[in-house]
């Protein structure tokens, strides 16, 4: 077997599907919730890396990173806090949003508005939801647990949109299991 690659990508299962992540020195650069297949998650994760990484096999942190996102999706409460991550393609005022989102415990939610009135300024609301959409790290930055007003979901990037990022927030105990309903899904 190789050994761990400082740069690369692997694709990795969770509860919700097939996932990717890509990393470099600094950390991760990208993750990839499921997509149309793995071939379709690859893709849109070299896409949201900025770079052509080689499929490579991950080194100890990010096999940890792993390790952290499959608990995740299947119901542990994760923070998934002590992941770093390279956000050194990310805006500075995207790396607040993200700073922040990323403090928002499991199974708890926050809306655009309190994010922006967080970040000093509620008129960022859209803002924030724009930061959100373009997240290259979900569900490490759980854009998921970041609502629209009136307890709406909002929008969300990941394939299936809304319906996956309710999905994301009833593993987690967030929402009411009757939003599902009677069959769960």
């Amino acid at each position: 077997m190789d050994s761990p690659a400082e740069r690369g990508h692997c694709l990795f299962t969770t509860a919700i599907g097939t996932c990717g992540i890509a990393w470099g020195p600094a950390g991760i650069v990208a993750v990839q919730l499921p997509d149309a297949g793995h071939e379709a998650t690859r893709q849109r994760l070299l896409r949201n890396a900025g770079e052509e990484l080689a499929a490579a096999e991950p080194p100890l942190p990010v096999q940890a990173a792993i390790a952290g996102v499959q608990a995740l999706m299947a119901g542990e409460r994760r923070d998934l806090l002590e992941v770093a991550l390279d956000m050194d393609r990310v805006s500075d005022f995207h790396q607040r949003v993200y700073h922040f989102a990323r403090r928002i415990p499991p199974g708890q939610t926050r809306t655009y508005g309190e994010v922006a009135q967080a970040l000093g300024d509620p008129q960022l609301a859209r803002a924030v939801g724009q930061a959100m959409g373009s997240n290259p790290f979900a569900p490490i930055v759980p854009c998921h647990r970041v609502m629209a007003a009136g307890g709406k979901p909002g929008g969300f990037s990941a394939r299936g949109g809304a319906v996956t990022k309710l999905r994301m927030l009833g593993i987690e105990g967030a929402l009411e299991p009757d939003l599902f309903g009677p069959d769960g899904g």
